[in-house]
C-alpha cells in the first residue's frame, strides 16, 4: 500500500498512539490491534491544521480471544492497559472480537455471526475510512486507505444502520467540516447524509 508509510508518519504525530505504537509489546493480547476511530480522526486533524488529539474520545484497542469470552477478561485487559498507559491523556477502550456477537443484537438490534478475527471485524466497521488497524509493522484496511485520505465519509453497510451512521457522520463533520459525507442511499455516488 502505497500510502502506508505517509499515513503511519501521520498516526506517529498524535503523542498518545505514538507511545502505543513504541511499546505495543506491552498490550500482550492475541490479534491485538489499534483501529478505527484515533487512526482517522489523527488524519483529518493533520488535514485540518488541528492538535493530533482533537475530538478523540479514545483509543480503541482490539484483539481477539475466543478462549475467554467473559466480560470480566475483556474489563481486566482494558484495566490493565489503561493503568500501564495511564499518562498517555486518552482514554483507552480495549474490546475481545471474539465476543461481540454475545452483545451486539442486545446492543444494536441485530444479530450478527462471531467474528473469526479481528482483522474480520475491522471489515465490518461503520465506515470505510475508520475501518482500519495499525499495529507495529502491520496495517491493515480491507477498503484501502482512498477514503481517509480524502477525507470522504462512506458508510460499510455490512452492520451498521442507516441511524449509526448518521449520528457519526454529524459528529464527525461538526469536529472536522472538510469532512465530505456520502449520503447513506447513495454511498457511492455524490450527496450528503442526513
Amino acid at each position: 500500500m502505497a500510502a502506508m508509510p505517509h499515513l503511519l508518519a501521520t498516526l506517529r504525530t498524535n503523542p498518545a498512539l505514538a507511545a502505543l505504537l513504541e511499546d505495543f509489546a506491552a498490550v500482550a493480547l492475541p490479534d491485538a490491534w489499534i483501529v478505527a476511530g484515533a487512526l482517522a480522526q489523527t488524519v483529518w486533524n493533520q488535514a485540518h491544521g488541528l492538535p493530533p488529539q482533537h475530538g478523540i474520545r479514545d483509543i480503541d484497542i482490539i484483539y481477539h480471544d475466543p478462549d475467554d469470552l467473559s466480560a470480566a477478561a475483556e474489563a481486566a485487559h482494558e484495566a490493565r492497559l489503561r493503568g500501564y498507559f495511564g499518562d498517555l491523556g486518552a482514554k483507552l477502550d480495549v474490546k475481545n472480537q471474539a465476543r461481540v456477537h454475545l452483545w451486539y443484537e442486545r446492543r444494536f438490534g441485530r444479530a450478527i455471526p462471531p467474528y473469526p478475527s479481528s482483522q474480520a471485524a475491522i471489515a465490518t466497521f461503520p465506515t470505510t475510512a475508520t475501518a482500519i488497524g495499525v499495529q507495529p509493522g502491520a496495517f491493515v484496511a480491507p477498503f484501502g486507505t482512498e477514503d481517509l485520505l480524502a477525507l470522504r465519509i462512506r458508510p460499510n453497510k455490512v452492520i451498521v444502520s442507516a441511524a449509526v451512521y448518521a449520528a457519526k457522520a454529524a459528529r464527525w463533520q461538526a469536529l472536522w467540516p472538510k469532512l465530505t459525507v456520502m449520503a447513506w442511499d447513495n454511498p457511492g455516488g455524490e450527496g450528503r447524509a442526513g
